[in-house]
């Protein structure tokens, strides 16, 4: 029988693409105690925080709600809503195949890569706060129980002036000593008054100098209090690459983060057995079947997924089993608000591998406020106890900093 675009990709229609629903699968029936729930309704709203981060809500028959986030970017929200279809009526406890369902029901919209698996990604963390509350565990419980009791977090830092080597130096001491932060991490694709055409991708030796001074100056300042990272954005060519990882390997780096651009492996590959600086890069990648061939070309020495975006909790966590393989650390980038950041701390201290979480928003003023609970402290984040992923959103405040246009979450 032939089937059209518009059939495979129909809730309601008789044929589906690879269709993974309970029922055709087999496995409906009464699960006993208080599992026998059901998904009614998906909900998104958009908070205008250091970026419009996504926030999901997942609700089911049973009142119980759960909450997770999805990276920010454009048509996030509208992807969320396309798949509201797929999920509801389905048992929120099947995780593992409600996230294979929405990718192989999406997967003529691009769930290989990209926004599509950032908008599965954001309700895949909510199904794991739902069915931890449903449970009655922690989310971490979910994924295996923990190898540690906190979480220690990395604050990406920033200064008036990122080019200004003592700037960044004065910032780094003043993070460490007054904010509690034993771990850092700067730009280093930053102007140095020596460019001359930044589009080629080629460093100059005053450009490297500069970069270099950064490293220095900043390293030496902080000495042992904290380790220090640098981030390149994926600016520069192979051959620059080379050599800003090779002037910089005489300081205490923690690890020099995406020198290249992301798609050319070969590249990458070639740039991390160069130096002896370790290079981390995963944030640009999607899904374990990408990051893989990172880690098997042993083309990265510290593996940085970015939670919401790359796939959820358990895409996380299948990486770092991936990369505990090669024995490579795993340190999450984030940029994200309370909720997927405490979702990253539920995964990192399910897996041997953790290095660090990444705090991107020490600027902005109420970043904590979005929830009712303390999740930052003195650089780590206890992971919770409660059941799921241990927070409350905070309302007012989600509707204080909703982006325009957007409209609050509907009431359990």
């Amino acid at each position: 029988m032939s089937r059209n675009y518009e059939s495979l990709h129909d809730p309601n229609a008789e044929y589906t693409m690879r269709e993974l629903s309970a029922e055709t699968m087999g496995t409906t029936g009464t699960r006993g105690g208080d599992r026998d729930v059901e998904i009614t309704d998906v909900q998104t709203t958009m908070v205008d925080g250091n970026f419009p981060w996504t926030l999901v809500r997942v609700y089911t028959d049973a009142g119980v709600v759960g909450t997770g986030e999805a990276y920010w970017g454009a048509g996030v929200p509208e992807l969320i809503e396309r798949m509201k279809p797929f999920v509801v009526g389905e048992n929120p406890l099947d995780i593992d195949r409600l996230y294979e369902h929405l990718i192989q029901k999406m997967s003529g919209e691009g769930s290989v890569e990209g926004v599509t698996v950032t908008a599965i990604s954001g309700i895949e963390v909510a199904l794991h706060d739902l069915a931890g509350k449903i449970l009655d565990v922690p989310a971490y419980q979910l994924l295996g129980g923990k190898y540690r009791d906190k979480m220690r977090v990395y604050c990406d830092c920033h200064t008036e002036s990122e080019a200004d080597p003592e700037a960044c130096a004065d910032e780094a001491e003043r993070v460490v000593d007054e904010l509690g932060y034993d771990a850092l991490k700067f730009d280093l694709d930053v102007p140095s008054g020596f460019e001359k055409d930044r589009a080629n991708r080629h460093l100059r030796p005053g450009e490297i100098r500069h970069k270099a001074e950064i490293v220095e100056k900043v390293t030496e300042r902080v000495k042992d209090k904290a380790d220090v990272s640098f981030d390149c954005h994926w600016t520069f060519s192979g051959g620059s690459a080379k050599r800003l990882a090779d002037a910089i390997e005489e300081y205490d780096v923690w690890w020099l983060e995406d020198p290249v651009p992301p798609e050319n492996l070969e590249v990458q590959e070639e740039v991390t057995k160069s130096t002896t600086t370790p290079i981390t890069v995963g944030e640009n990648r999607y899904r374990v079947t990408e990051l893989r061939r990172l880690i098997e070309n042993q083309a990265v020495d510290i593996v940085a997924p970015d939670l919401p975006k790359v796939g959820g909790m358990r895409e996380t966590r299948k990486i770092a089993d991936v990369a505990n393989q090669y024995y490579v650390p795993v340190a999450m980038h984030n940029v994200a608000s309370p909720v997927a950041t405490m979702a990253a701390a539920h995964v990192g201290t399910s897996i041997p591998n953790s290095l660090a979480i990444e705090y991107h928003s020490y600027e902005l003023g109420w970043w904590e406020d979005l929830v009712e609970e303390d999740v930052i402290e003195d650089g780590y984040i206890e992971v919770p106890e409660e059941p799921g992923l241990g927070l409350t959103l905070d309302m007012d405040t989600v509707e204080e900093h909703m982006v325009d246009g957007e409209t609050l979450f509907d009431e359990a």
